[in-house]
């Protein structure tokens, strides 16, 4: 307000105008009158008798002592508990019962206290391990545990400390499924979500087994990665993999450009094999049915067919040799050189002179000639 207003003069805002601020000993004394009053004590205060005073003065203390009781009663037995909230009632310390949300009543302190635990609120474990894969791997898991209180009793008391057990539980479970996976599959991808699974199922078990209380809303693997130490080698094995990988595909290219032709050249063969026996047989099959008509003959003419054999036997054989030896009984042995068939090229059958047929066989059907005289005679 301003310091001059019509009427009032000069007023200092900062000061009361002479008025001092009111005494304390004033303000209780004052609250003491007008319990005393309530409780009725307030005609004997007054009087001037010294016993009589006392006297209000004691029972003005009791007054206020029973009411801060009835207060202090008041304030500590009604309860408020959220819906998120569940309270848990210790009588003398040792667990009585649970309130739901709400308004509750419990027996003032120290006979009766309350804690109150939130059991919606999802809280969040995160920690770090190295673990041995299936193929005796070292691996390193940053993993995040999300849970929330399912049982707020058994969260208080069954279990010492519960978010301790928590990680001990989920390193465990993680173990567990890890070594039962190769690392490749765990670094792929290919079972990170069976392991991230498994996990969370093995878990939450070991926690009800434990009684802890505690529900696990989602169990997630924030990275997944080979430790330092070992990081370098790894990358050598996976150098080695990748290298295995490419000889084997070029060698399955090289045994699919290889094998058809293989397979090509082997059924040729095969074809080729078929053939030759094909002939071979049929060839055999002629020379036999050939014998057996030449032993027919033979059987009718005994020498007609010897001789035949003998002359188409010589034929072959001069006709693949250059020189050629002639028995003539007017000239004796010639040598008969075809040179200029040599030299030509040409086929020395061709140029050589006529056989003489021996005397006493007809040249035609190769029977004893009767006209021959001379080498009968001599016989």
């Amino acid at each position: 307000m301003p310091w001059k207003e019509p009427g009032k003069g000069d007023k200092d805002p900062w000061k009361s105008g002479g008025q001092q601020p009111p005494d304390l000993e004033e303000i209780f004394g004052n609250v003491s009158k007008r319990l005393q009053s309530l409780f009725g004590g307030g005609g004997r205060g007054s009087s001037s008798d010294g016993g009589e005073g006392s006297g209000s003065g004691v029972g003005g203390a009791f007054s206020l002592v029973l009411l801060l009781v009835v207060f202090w009663i008041g304030w500590d037995s009604v309860h408020v508990i959220d819906e998120a909230e569940q309270g848990v009632v210790l009588r003398f310390g040792k667990y009585s019962r649970t309130l739901n949300p709400g308004i509750n009543f419990t027996l003032p302190r120290p006979f009766e206290t309350l804690a109150k635990v939130n059991v919606n609120n999802v809280r969040v474990a995160e920690d770090r391990g190295h673990m041995l894969t299936e193929d005796e791997n070292l691996v390193e898991f940053i993993y995040k545990v999300q849970y929330r209180i399912k049982n707020a009793q058994n969260f208080l008391f069954k279990v010492r400390e519960p978010e301790t057990t928590l990680r001990q539980a989920a390193e465990s479970a993680l173990r567990e499924s890890v070594g039962t996976n190769s690392l490749d599959a765990i670094l792929e991808g290919t079972a990170r979500t069976k392991v991230r699974i498994e996990t969370q199922r093995v878990l939450q078990e070991t926690l009800d087994l434990y009684e802890a209380g505690l529900q696990v809303t989602e169990f997630n693997l924030v990275d997944v990665n080979v430790p330092m130490q070992v990081r370098e080698a790894y990358s050598d094995v996976i150098r080695a993999r990748e290298d295995r990988e490419r000889f084997i595909e070029e060698a399955r290219v090289h045994a699919n450009s290889v094998i058809p032709g293989a397979r090509g050249t082997a059924a040729r063969i095969e074809q080729e094999a078929a053939g030759y026996k094909a002939s071979t047989i049929a060839l055999a099959e002629g020379e036999a049915s050939r014998f057996a008509q030449v032993l027919e003959q033979y059987s009718l003419a005994p020498a007609v067919t010897r001789n035949r054999m003998y002359l188409e036997t010589m034929e072959g054989i001069f006709a693949r040799n250059k020189k050629v030896f002639l028995d003539v009984d007017s000239s004796g042995n010639i040598l008969y050189l075809p040179l200029d068939g040599a030299v030509d090229g040409g086929d020395p059958a061709r140029m050589m002179p006529p056989i003489k047929t021996p005397v006493g066989v007809d040249s035609k059907d190769g029977k004893p000639d009767s006209r021959s005289t001379g080498r009968e005679g001599r016989r």
